[in-house]
């Protein structure tokens, strides 16, 4: 049999190819191409338990076969919801269990809801900095026609600059969209104090007669109303004609809600007139439009006059963005949102869909709610989608404030990684910074990773594309680190072609990166083809990462085994690899039967050892080992380089390894020395570590 150092150290300098050739094999070929055409029709614990190949695929990928058999105890595990410290998977030692419920959203993914807390946070700033820009859109208009209007020198010249036209049209209550541009032009051009002018013909002569279909409307409706309570009062009388009487109350309040409705009309006519007759007094213009030579526009009292009733007009815009009043709509939403099932429920909550709605600058009363839904419904990674055929970026705005699908109902947050990820790196970061840190600063360094992990937890929401990741070098620099990898020695163009890669085509450029843990951040993270973040389908129970993780694991276990089976020893070196990079204390060694036998062989330990007390134990390999040390890959294959011919000098004369116990499925025959281990040992004796 090939030894230990050689067998490990070719396979080691030649993994992925190594990972090709097991990866073309017929049965493994046929089995990884089973688990892609069926894992997607898994919806529940019990689907998978019972497609034999699919659940001794994964049991496998993540080292479990020997546990396939207890389903009843696998499907505790599976289902465990890892947010919680106290759930089945998280309350096990050995950590192969948490990675295998991780690696499926059986225990609960991402929770449906209509917003998220960012998203709530995000849409409540967009309120507030909307009723801001509104007050100050106020100030300007003010500000423009100040500046422009002694410019003005014709009704036309007016009419035509669409600022100051809306802004008479509002400082004088006139509906642009119920009168004509010459109405309002012959009004301005109109003399107040001519009764044959325009203004006056057309309004000022109707006022008498307008005044007069009140007064009658108004008594009609009297008459009515008095009428119809007499008649009421007849019903209940003796010898009453029922039908007659019921009759007459039709026929009166026909004739009511006809007076109420032309005491509406006729009152918003004589409105309508005053507001021309004030608008017509506020200029100067001459009966063609024009200005007499050396006349401005308005009068200063004029001009003042028209600014205030402006400002008046506005009033329900500086209401809105009152402290009292904003805090009062903001805690509504606070208190509906949590409440919203579905899209029907939202824009049947008026304190929710309004205030949504004028956050991105669209006013509830403009718009459709058929509008709204559609918007709501789009799918926006679909370029094509209904949200993006309006050409109104305050719609998409809206559509990315909220979670729900095409048909209305409730969906996850849209965002660049899922909880369950930002939690996993954040750990590890803090992971990570502990382990370079010395004893004596470990506390002060806890402290500042936890602020630093906080800030990512908090930053992450705000990240919409690869480009904005890039672009923060602080969020980058956090994941790289959290990873085990150098800031300084990864450039950012290497991470556009990482994350630019086909994570599915295993010739992509991530893929064939001799680390791997590049591809795994990439994987980690929900961005689509274009580099946008998105709402990445499901593929059966499981999120694009852990559907790419298990196909690597089974591919690496496969590796493994099949190595096993000609050297035991090759096999524990290729998992404590694997290993090295997630151990972070030394009873992450302890609780590894495989991660203790590489420990103790490496430094010629007694089996013994094992009996002994874990803290004994656990001083025993900080002793030994700078764990540090085990997130650099040229040290860890430096330690499997000792543990190799270590092993080879253990079992040099023993027809059965009983390291064999350790994985299941193992077989050993019997070892002898080479020249490459006896030379190894040479250089273990001359070098330790």
């Amino acid at each position: 049999m090939v030894s230990t150092y050689f067998g490990y150290s070719y396979v080691a300098r030649n993994l992925a190819q190594t990972l090709t050739r097991v990866a073309q094999q017929s049965d493994v070929s046929r089995d990884a191409a089973y688990y892609k055409a069926n894992i997607g029709k898994v919806h529940t614990v019990d689907d998978l338990m019972n497609d034999y190949r699919l659940y001794h695929y994964v049991t496998k990928a993540y080292g479990l076969e020997d546990m396939a058999y207890a389903k009843a105890f696998m499907k505790k595990v599976l289902q465990s919801n890892l947010s919680d410290a106290k759930s089945f998977a998280n309350t096990l030692i050995d950590k192969r269990y948490r990675d295998f419920a991780a690696a499926f959203s059986f225990g609960g993914g991402e929770t449906k809801v209509a917003q998220s807390g960012d998203q709530t946070d995000d849409i409540i700033d967009l309120y507030t900095a909307a009723m801001k820009s509104n007050v100050d859109a106020v100030a300007a208009d003010t500000s423009y026609y100040n500046a422009t209007i002694g410019s003005v020198t014709s009704a036309d010249q007016l009419l035509n600059d669409d600022r100051l036209r809306n802004y008479v049209a509002s400082a004088f209550g006139i509906d642009q969209s119920k009168w004509p541009r010459d109405t309002i032009k012959q009004v301005l051009s109109s003399d107040p104090s001519d009764p044959n002018s325009y203004v006056n013909v057309t309004f000022s002569s109707q006022l008498n007669g307008l005044n007069a279909q009140l007064a009658q409307a108004k008594s009609d409706a009297t008459d009515a109303s008095s009428k119809i309570a007499d008649y009421t009062a007849q019903l209940s009388q003796p010898g009453a004609d029922v039908n007659q009487l019921n009759v007459q109350i039709l026929v009166e309040r026909y004739r009511l809600q006809s007076a109420v409705s032309s005491i509406s009309s006729t009152n918003d006519a004589i409105t309508t007139s005053g507001r021309f007759m004030n608008l017509a007094g506020a200029f100067e213009f001459s009966a063609d439009g024009s200005l007499p030579p050396g006349t401005p526009a308005q009068t200063a009292a004029n001009l003042t006059s028209t600014t205030q009733s402006f400002d008046d007009s506005k009033s329900a815009v500086y209401a809105a963005a009152s402290p009292l009043q904003e805090a009062l709509v903001i805690g509504q939403f606070r208190k509906f949102i949590p409440n919203v099932t579905s899209l029907q429920t939202l824009v049947s909550t008026p304190g929710a869909y309004n205030f949504a709605l004028a956050a991105v600058g669209l006013d509830p009363t403009q718009v459709s709610q058929s509008t709204v839904k559609a918007v709501l419904e789009s799918d926006l990674n679909d370029p094509k989608s209904y949200v993006y055929t309006l050409k109104d970026d305050r719609y998409v705005k809206l559509a990315r404030a909220f979670n729900f699908d095409a048909k209305g109902n409730l969906t996850t947050p849209l965002a660049a990684q899922d909880s369950a990820e930002v939690l996993d790196i954040a750990k590890d970061y803090v992971i990570a910074k502990l382990k370079s840190a010395s004893k004596q600063d470990q506390a002060k360094v806890k402290a500042q990773a936890q602020k630093d992990a906080t800030d990512y937890q908090q930053s992450i929401g705000d990240i919409s594309s690869v480009s904005d990741l890039l672009a923060n070098k602080k969020m980058v620099d956090f994941i790289l680190v959290a990873k085990g990898l150098d800031p300084a020695k990864v450039t950012t163009a290497y991470l556009k072609k990482i994350f630019a890669s086909d994570l599915n085509d295993p010739k992509s450029f991530a893929n064939t990166e001799s680390d791997p843990r590049f591809a795994e951040i990439a994987a980690s993270f929900n961005f689509d083809s274009k580099g946008n973040v998105a709402r990445l389908p499901m593929i059966g129970p499981q999120k694009r990462d852990q559907f790419l993780a298990t196909q690597k694991n089974y591919l690496e276990q496969s590796l493994e085994q099949q190595q096993g089976d000609t050297n035991p020893g090759v096999r524990l070196a290729l998992y404590f690899q694997r290993k090295a990079g997630e151990i972070t204390s030394a009873y992450d060694i302890l609780a590894d039967k495989a991660l203790s036998e590489v420990f103790r062989t490496t430094y010629d330990l007694p089996d013994q050892m094992a009996s002994m007390q874990i803290d004994q134990q656990a001083k025993i390999v900080e002793k030994y080992l700078n764990l540090r040390d085990l997130g650099d890959p040229t040290k860890v294959a430096k330690l499997l380089s000792r543990f190799s011919a270590m092993y080879d000098a253990k079992n040099a004369s023993q027809t059965y390894s009983p390291v064999l116990d350790l994985f299941q499925g193992s077989s050993s025959g019997t070892s002898g020395f080479s020249e490459s281990t006896y030379l190894a040992m040479a250089k273990m004796r001359a070098s330790p570590w």
